[in-house]
């Protein structure tokens, strides 16, 4: 969106260029050719034939004029190609892989920026001056009306050696105030539309996905659903009305399942047009209900028996108490790390799609074996394992696991942790078993394994096999 130069047969300020030469040329032509013409018809109007002959002149004179008049328009304002200085069409640019367009093929940055400017006539005209005369590209731009002001929102494409501080400097000196910028990449280069309703296909087949598509919809930022009636008991949090609550940074939403969904973001207010896209998105996930795309793998074991891996959610509440009842005090602390008897109060939350993801081994009979989930903990993500006690050591839980992790990878989470005894050696040689850098912190007998990830490329299109990762 970078001004383009004016044609080379117009002034500045858009009105003709007047070629004095070309009309004193033109004017000496024409005296010329009516000198000439007085000549011949002197000369050839007293023969016997000189009134045919000059109306033949007449004739031809004429039908020369009008092919010249044609010739001139169609071929003489033509702005040489050349001259413009102007860049390459959509139609000529080179287009990246699948048909995207390239990030860029002179070797310029991509920022994410946004900045607020008085709303009035000709405040962002100056700040595109500003950004053009730095050879800064504008492939997209948002505005969100404020109360007092604008809130403008950029994908810039700027040249390479122009730093974050000079074009944020020059954002300011050309009126913008309260500027935020960071680095983009290719995925921003979706337009709006497309991302949210891209968002919104995700959300719609699995309720797990909405912090996800929040997260992606609103940039970095820290997501917590607090339920209604807390798994440990207690006091739930403070209701909020059905319409949300606004306030700078933090916004409040009604969670759909009951509790409340708050969504933070540090240094950089919420305007009013992304709180209403986020309430839409949590909208569309309370009407649709709870639902988990449909999927499962065999697998089979060392020792030849079949296990069925598929995701879970509440309906299979049951089957995981009942795994509950066959797995010992033992499996039961080193899970959950307090009283035994308090296990089944946290499976509701843990099963739950509206705050994590769960997979489950289970047997051809129908018996569950083992469980693993993959739960969002505000900006980080949390993995844990339970295998009933005689199908351990059988390779289940690095099952899950690497399943697990893998999904953390694919929603773009940086790392995931597991918290669990020092004496839990299977949890540990599992996490080993990755193969990815660990971090391993222990504090009174409590051991917190981080496992950092390299994120895969996220795609805002449906998936329609979300659970073959491995």
């Amino acid at each position: 969106m970078t001004p383009e130069m004016p044609d080379v047969t117009r002034a500045r300020h858009g009105r003709p260029v007047h070629h004095w030469r070309r009309d004193v040329v033109e004017l000496a032509a024409l005296f010329t050719a009516v000198a000439v013409a007085d000549a011949v018809a002197n000369l050839i109007g007293h023969g016997p034939d000189g009134p045919a002959l000059l109306v033949v002149s007449a004739v031809v004179l004429a039908a020369t004029a009008v092919f010249h008049v044609w010739w001139s328009r169609r071929h003489t304002h033509a702005p040489p190609v050349s001259d413009t200085g102007a860049r390459p069409t959509a139609e000529t640019r080179p287009a990246g892989p699948a048909g995207q367009p390239a990030v860029c093929e002179t070797g310029g940055v991509l920022w994410r920026m946004r900045t607020t400017v008085k709303d009035e006539p000709g405040s962002l005209a100056a700040l595109c001056t500003a950004l053009a005369e730095r050879r800064v590209d504008i492939l997209s731009l948002q505005t969100h009306p404020l109360a007092a002001g604008t809130v403008d929102e950029f994908l810039l494409r700027a040249p390479g050696p122009l730093t974050a501080a000079e074009i944020t400097r020059a954002v300011a000196l050309a009126g913008g105030t309260a500027t935020w910028i960071e680095r983009a990449d290719a995925h921003d280069l979706v337009d709006v539309p497309t991302r949210v309703l891209g968002l919104a296909a995700r959300t719609a087949l699995d309720t797990a996905e909405l912090p996800l598509a929040l997260r992606q919809l609103l940039g970095r930022c820290t997501i917590r659903s607090l339920p209604g009636a807390p798994a440990g008991g207690g006091r739930g949090p403070q209701p909020v009305p059905v319409e949300g609550i606004l306030e700078d940074t933090v916004m409040r939403l009604p969670a759909p399942e009951g509790g409340v969904l708050t969504v933070e973001r540090p240094y950089l207010p919420f305007t009013p047009t992304e709180f209403a896209r986020a309430r839409a998105l949590v909208e569309l996930d309370g009407r649709l209900g709870p639902r988990i795309p449909d999927g499962h793998d065999v697998l089979t074991l060392p020792e030849g028996n079949d296990i069925t891996v598929r995701r879970v959610d509440t309906g299979d509440l049951a089957a995981a108490r009942a795994m509950h009842e066959r797995c010992s005090p033992h499996t039961l602390g080193l899970r959950y790390h307090g009283p035994v008897g308090d296990a089944d109060r946290y499976l509701n939350h843990l099963l739950s799609p509206r705050f994590g993801r769960t997979l489950a081994a289970q047997t051809a009979s129908g018996k569950i074996v083992g469980l693993g989930h993959l739960l969002w903990d505000g900006d980080e993500t949390e993995v844990a394992l339970l295998v009933e006690d005689e199908w351990q050591r059988r390779g289940i839980g690095a099952e899950l696991l690497g399943r697990l992790v893998a999904m953390a990878a694919e929603a773009g989470c940086a790392s995931v942790y597991a918290v669990t005894k020092a004496s839990n050696t299977g949890m540990v040689a599992a996490m080993r078993g990755l193969g990815l850098p660990l971090d391993y912190q222990v504090e009174e007998g409590t051991l917190v394994i981080t496992a950092r990830l390299a994120p895969a490329p996220v795609s805002t299109a449906p998936r329609v096999q979300p659970l073959h990762l491995g």
